[in-house]
């Protein structure tokens, strides 16, 4: 079959290939899928670069994979049957390659520690694959308010369509200043955050005594934290990494995920489709954050 795949880390002009991988065959417990579309995130750019550390995990690598050789940049992959999860036939099938990732890591973050019910939500970086979902999934479960910061008039417009009830323009409007008048002075209770080391200090500022903070991403590594506004006012961090949810919250999350596909209550914003054969391209894209929503990928197969 054909696959997107890489036996060295680097740029990814100098390390991608497309060429034939061995047809994938299922074992015990195992289902085996066509592959129509695949996504090109974050994780899997880092992973690709080697910013993770660690080194090569196996000998070759197929794109979109997380502790495994065999990612979804191809065209057939075996899964075990309960991570193989049926979408509604109304959804688009390119947004399937949207909902494994972007969606569940939106919705974990809403839904973790009795989720956001009654709450004033802070979504950092709300026009991005992340965020664009976690706007409208805190709205849907719940929550009072929910606050966008974004970067750009353009991405303002994307987080006001998801449903955002005020967004704040990080770069030229004082962000902990723009929350505090949007709380009437009281803090937000949680923010899901997309860069925590760049967003720690103001994070700090904008939550209430107790508030919480789920980040999911962060650009610098290691990091600084304020430790003494965090202790003093009992502020909580939670990280996460989709890919290692146990059991019980991947089960939890796809259920809601389901209802609200279902429910066609969902936008998916897909900024760009392309094919498998500009998989150098995608990657670069999305290493340089040029694109607000979600870069999927048209898998080819023959007839």
């Amino acid at each position: 079959m054909k696959a997107a795949y890489y036996q060295k880390q680097g740029a990814a002009r100098e390390v991608l290939e497309l060429g034939h991988w061995p047809d994938a065959s299922a074992g015990p417990g195992e289902v085996r899928v066509r592959l129509l579309w695949s996504g090109v995130n974050p994780s899997d750019v880092k992973s690709r670069a080697g910013l993770r550390g660690g080194g090569m995990p196996f000998p070759k690598v197929i794109n979109a994979a997380w502790g495994r050789p065999h990612g979804t940049a191809c065209q057939w992959i075996c899964l075990p049957q309960e991570q193989a999860v049926l979408m509604p036939d109304s959804v688009d099938d390119a947004a399937g390659a949207c909902l494994g990732i972007p969606a569940l890591t939106a919705l974990h973050a809403v839904l973790m520690d009795g989720g956001v019910t009654d709450q004033t939500v802070l979504v950092a970086g709300g026009a991005g694959a992340v965020g664009h979902y976690a706007i409208q999934m805190a709205l849907q479960l719940g929550a009072r308010q929910v606050i966008a910061s974004v970067s750009t008039p353009a991405k303002a417009e994307l987080a006001r369509s998801a449903g955002a009830d005020a967004v704040v323009l990080y770069k030229s409007e004082p962000l902990v200043q723009r929350v505090a008048e949007l709380t009437q002075g009281r803090g937000v209770d949680r923010i899901i955050e997309v860069d925590l080391g760049v967003n720690a200090d103001a994070n700090a500022q904008m939550l209430r005594a107790g508030g919480q903070c789920v980040a999911y991403g962060s650009s610098i590594s290691p990091m600084q934290l304020p430790f003494f506004p965090l202790i003093s006012r009992n502020l909580q961090l939670k990280f996460f990494i989709v890919y290692n949810l146990s059991q019980a919250d991947r089960a939890q999350a796809h259920s809601v995920l389901d209802r609200m596909l279902g429910r066609g209550v969902l936008q998916h914003n897909i900024a760009q489709r392309s094919t498998l054969d500009d998989i150098v391209s995608a990657h670069e894209q999305v290493e340089q954050g040029r694109l607000s929503g979600h870069l999927v990928l048209q898998i080819p197969h023959q007839t």
